[in-house]
């Protein structure tokens, strides 16, 4: 008689939403098949690959976990967010499928963190300004001015693990420090929990820090924009929908705000001629707060964590 074939059963597959994986978080995920979606996969490419692949979790980094994406799957049983934010995922359809909704909570925090202060200095010492001024040839010792932070407020919307460490900065540079969370009943030391009007209106450096909701969208918007300080500075490193553009270019332009500091965006990437382009007080990066190698292995390992807690593997 002649030997059975030595068939190996078939593995559960991961759909990973990017083309890459940190090693170590590849190295948690050694007992799954992995496939990888790509730089930037969008809805179609991530259906048909749902489809094709019938996944039991999905590691999100780039694009939108749509309900096609996820009714693609009869297997799915968890999506884990690469990152904090996942509201680019549908969880409402997740639940009704008993899909858990996962996030690396905390893996990128002092990255972000760290880049929100880098963009609140640059607002307030005018870094790029000057830097474009030198390159041109001048030197403007004689004329600028630029904003000293000490004894200034700042006021943060969300004080959980990147918000914490945004205050515990800015009370080392000797500010006051205001924050908003409907989450948080108490603050750290030296924080004082105030109403979001009043964090607004009363901050002259205004940082975002919490998830975008249907409640909180363009909680920043001209009715709210016109009750700050004259010469306050905007910074965000948490969601591109919590701010109104369009009301934030016309106070940035009008001068009515010192200037902005932006990592995130209502539309990502943003088109050519997107009005934040042309105003000289608005800092700009392409949602890379997070991004760092550090953050980068840390997010991988979470995410593969929270995989493998979801399905009743060992770590």
């Amino acid at each position: 008689m002649s030997a059975l074939p030595n068939i190996q059963p078939r593995r559960d597959v991961i759909l990973v939403t990017g083309a890459d994986l940190a090693e170590q978080a590849v190295g948690l995920l050694s007992d799954f098949d992995l496939v990888y979606a790509g730089k930037t996969p969008d809805e179609e490419t991530l259906v048909s690959l749902t489809r094709e692949h019938q996944p039991v979790a999905i590691i999100v980094r780039y694009g939108r976990i749509t309900e096609r994406v996820i009714e693609a799957s009869s297997n799915l049983r968890v999506i884990s967010k690469h990152g904090t934010g996942i509201d680019t995922i549908d969880s409402v359809t997740a639940a009704r499928r008993g899909i858990a909704v996962k996030a690396a909570l905390g893996a990128n925090a002092a990255a972000v963190a760290e880049h929100t202060w880098a963009l609140i200095l640059a607002c307030a010492k005018d870094v790029v300004t000057l830097d474009r001024r030198m390159h041109d040839g001048h030197w403007d010792k004689a004329t600028h001015k630029s904003l000293e932070l000490r004894g200034r407020t700042l006021g943060l919307v969300g004080i959980g693990a990147i918000g914490a460490r945004v205050a515990a900065v800015g009370l080392a540079m000797g500010m006051g420090v205001i924050a908003h969370d409907p989450f948080a009943t108490t603050a750290p030391e030296g924080i004082e929990l105030a109403s979001l009007a009043d964090v607004i209106a009363g901050a002259d450096v205004l940082s975002l820090h919490c998830p975008l909701t249907s409640n909180n969208a363009n909680m920043l918007n001209a009715t709210t924009l016109a009750t700050m300080r004259p010469g306050a500075i905007v910074v965000n490193t948490a969601r591109g929908g919590l701010i109104d553009e369009q009301a934030l270019a016309a106070a940035l332009r009008s001068g009515t705000l010192r200037a902005a500091g932006l990592d995130s965006f209502q539309e990502e990437p943003f088109g050519a001629g997107h009005p934040f382009t042309a105003i000289p007080n608005v800092i700009l990066s392409p949602h890379i707060g997070g991004v760092t190698s550090d953050a980068y292995v840390g997010m991988g390992v979470a995410a593969a964590k929270n995989v493998l807690a979801a399905l009743g593997h060992a770590a």
